[in-house]
């Protein structure tokens, strides 16, 4: 009698094995079947923000016909909402709109005090964007390139530049540029990029580096003399501007990014249609003309490849963090 009960035990829960995998495909077939949440880890208003209402509008207006709902779930240098999603069930319901700053620089930056590991708590889904930095310097500042602007500094060491915060996205461009170029600058942090570039405007500060979407407008209208863009490539939203690289700092290529990942173990299928309409809506020209107007360039890519990218970026920035000894205080 034993033996039998044992038997049928074995058969009863092979037949489970067996169905197993039917039931989990079911559920990614029948996937999006209720509200997906995208959370922002950032404030309303934002290029994080208004990437990730971009994506939710083209997931709902798509061929998933998706409703979606986008969370903002600031705090904590973009960790507080970016645990939230970690630690959120891994059935495609819930996504991060990610950032650089979130995922690649964070994890050295707060080594001691994050909760969550951007690498293995999360499933890439896809690239969507990438916004380069921008130098810009005061008006008055007697520099029209980034030649000039090394010569003098070499001269006068102990020159300023702004940044939106200690161990941003802004002050990592700036240690760069000092490592690129050998001078001396002090850098002076700010509670955002407004203030930053108020000084800056104002003179209290002599250059910045920001991001595109928050120093476009100052270049163009003046208040502020744009020097180079930090990307490969020039910015279609700044053309005249030259690259770093153009302006002597070979290989200089620094450009924040933004895109969708999901709680770690969430069904392939799932991920896999996510990636296919995200790539399906970077080639609308209503998606590239708003991405554009962000200062941000469409990107695209396969959820591999941005896999690839993460581990890359996670592994540059920690040696620019410790090499610099750059902390968030």
């Amino acid at each position: 009698m034993t033996a039998r009960r044992t038997l049928v035990a074995l058969a009863a829960t092979s037949a489970a094995l067996l169905a197993w995998p039917l039931a989990v495909q079911a559920q990614a077939d029948a996937w999006p079947a209720k509200p997906i949440r995208i959370v922002v880890p950032f404030p309303p208003g934002g290029a994080v923000d208004l990437v990730g209402r971009a994506v939710g509008r083209g997931l709902s207006e798509g061929p998933l016909k998706a409703q979606v709902v986008i969370e903002n779930r600031p705090g904590a240098g973009a960790m507080i909402g970016t645990e939230v999603v970690a630690k959120s069930p891994a059935d495609g319901y819930t996504l991060l709109t990610g950032s650089m700053s979130a995922l690649a620089v964070n994890p050295s930056l707060y080594k001691a005090t994050i909760r969550y590991d951007a690498l293995r708590d999360f499933a890439p889904v896809g690239l969507v964007a990438t916004t380069p930095g921008v130098l810009a310097v005061n008006p008055k500042l007697p520099v029209n390139s980034i030649a000039q602007l090394v010569a003098l500094a070499k001269s006068r060491p102990g020159m300023t530049y702004a940044s939106s915060g200690n161990g941003n996205f802004q002050h990592l461009i700036g240690e760069l540029f000092k490592n690129a170029t050998g001078v001396n600058l002090v850098h002076v942090p700010y509670k955002g990029s407004a203030p930053a570039l108020i000084d800056t405007i104002a003179g209290q500060v002599e250059m910045i580096f920001d991001v595109m979407p928050s120093a476009a407008q100052p270049i163009k209208s003046g208040q502020l003399r744009g020097l180079a863009v930090t990307s490969a490539q020039r910015s279609e939203v700044l053309p005249d501007l030259p690259t770093m690289a153009e302006s002597g700092l070979k290989g200089f290529d620094v450009s924040s990014w933004y895109g969708i990942v999901a709680p770690a173990g969430t069904p392939a299928e799932v991920v896999n249609r996510l990636n296919a309409d995200i790539q399906r809506m970077l080639k609308t020209p209503e998606m590239r003309a708003q991405l554009l107007s962000l200062g941000a360039t469409p990107l695209g890519g396969t959820a591999a490849e941005f896999s690839a990218h993460l581990k890359s970026e996670n592994a540059r920035w920690a040696e620019v963090i410790r090499s610099n000894q750059i902390t968030a205080n």
